[in-house]
């Protein structure tokens, strides 16, 4: 069978390069060309870098991302772990609360902007104001939009990491005269730290990555204030006549910067981790 392995990768393999590679090298080669079709670039150096450096709506979007991402980090995490620990105590009715908590996952970007934008302009109405009148209304808006969304999955991933604690680990340090909250902290959370990392990182990319939420929720409104990276991207490369090259040379700093930062991530959390 090893001998025709390669006949049932290549498709795979040559779909990747395809799909993937020659694309993404063509990205960065037009990163450094002024064009409006693949046809008529021209060379133009390190000036797309230059201008999409000097773009304060840019820049404004790369610290308003950066706290979006930090402040998702540790609710999504933090909820998603509080509700894993509560749904693997011996209680009836867990497997109805899992599945209830995960369904939002379930349900694409888009629609769940919509629907959220609904809700909370609806409550908003009643003190006379709504989310494209201010930038901090669209901010926690996509908080509590990504949250709802994404703590059902992370709170899979972290039931799969406490069913993965051996017993014996915990009955000794309850022996030992340990708490709970001792517990908690000098075992549970250590040996736990492989599905920290998962989680840790999917908030993290997932958090800078974030478009259709953000498109479908707020539209960047007010004035591009609530536009985060991957939409002001977007409307670089498609709302400005004569920026492709721009918006092209924001898209490969936007992939070196997530790379950098899941790295850094990745690191710091198994840094922690223990054996089992």
């Amino acid at each position: 069978m090893k001998r025709y392995m390669p006949l049932f990768v290549l498709p795979t393999f040559c779909a990747f390069i395809i799909g993937f590679i020659l694309p993404f090298v063509m990205g960065i080669g037009l990163s450094f060309c002024k064009f409006t079709t693949v046809t008529d670039a021209k060379f133009v150096g390190f000036s797309n870098y230059v201008k999409a450096l000097q773009d304060t709506v840019f820049r404004h979007a790369f610290w308003y991302t950066a706290l979006f991402t930090i402040v998702s980090l540790l609710v999504i995490n933090v909820i998603a772990f509080a509700l894993a620990m509560a749904l693997t105590q011996k209680m009836r009715g867990t497997n109805i609360f899992r599945t209830i908590f995960f369904m939002p996952n379930l349900i694409g970007g888009i629609v769940l902007g919509y629907i959220w934008q609904l809700i909370i302009n609806g409550i908003l109405a009643k003190y006379s104001t709504a989310l494209a009148l201010n930038e901090w209304y669209g901010f926690w808006g996509l908080i509590i939009l990504v949250s709802w969304q994404q703590i059902g999955y992370m709170m899979i991933i972290y039931i799969a990491g406490l069913q993965a604690i051996p017993g014996d680990v915990m009955e000794a340090a309850q022996i030992d005269g340990a708490n709970g909250w001792q517990r908690l902290w000098k075992v549970t959370v250590p040996m736990m730290m492989p599905s920290i990392t998962i989680c840790s990182f999917l908030s993290v990319t997932n958090g800078f990555k974030l478009f259709d939420q953000n498109l479908s929720l707020t539209a960047g409104e007010p004035g591009k204030m609530s536009e985060m990276m991957a939409l002001n991207i977007y409307n670089t490369f498609y709302g400005r006549t004569g920026w492709e090259g721009v918006g092209q040379a924001k898209a490969v700093m936007f992939f070196i910067l997530v790379v950098i930062i899941g790295v850094l991530q990745l690191n710091a959390t198994r840094s922690k981790e223990v054996q089992q």
